[in-house]
């Protein structure tokens, strides 16, 4: 495999596990007042062949946040307990907005790299034609 093609087949999976991890980040968020709802998380790691690094980045298990639930207290509630309290969700809004915000440039770099790469590829195309 060229250079070429390796640089744009590990820039597509950076921009892969990137839009998953936006994926999962933007669920946390639409869930974060869902009574009983665990924020998901998801790991990267780098994939191997062979003994050698392809720098290809591939997505682990999605994880369930096993903190402790915000405690509402909301006695009219159906889910409230005899003190009155619910289990709510351990999802903290700052901590998704900034973690999208990193994935959100993670996915643009990724995009860029995988632009350059694309256009250099065309470039020596269009060179060796000639």
């Amino acid at each position: 495999m060229s250079e070429f093609a390796k640089s744009l087949d590990v820039t597509a999976s950076g921009l892969k596990a990137q839009a998953q991890r936006l994926r999962h980040l933007s669920e946390n968020i639409a869930n974060a007042d869902t009574p009983g709802y665990r924020r998901k998380t998801i790991s990267f790691r780098t994939e191997f062949t062979a003994g050698e690094g392809t720098g290809r980045v591939e997505t682990g298990p999605v994880q369930l946040d096993r903190g402790d639930l915000k405690q509402v207290y909301d006695p009219t509630h159906p889910m409230a307990d005899e003190s009155g309290h619910y289990g709510g969700s351990n999802v903290d809004l700052v901590i998704e907005i900034a973690d999208a915000r990193e994935a959100q440039r993670s996915y643009e770099a990724n995009l860029k790299m995988f632009e350059q790469a694309r256009q250099m590829s065309s470039g020596l195309m269009d060179l060796l034609r000639k």
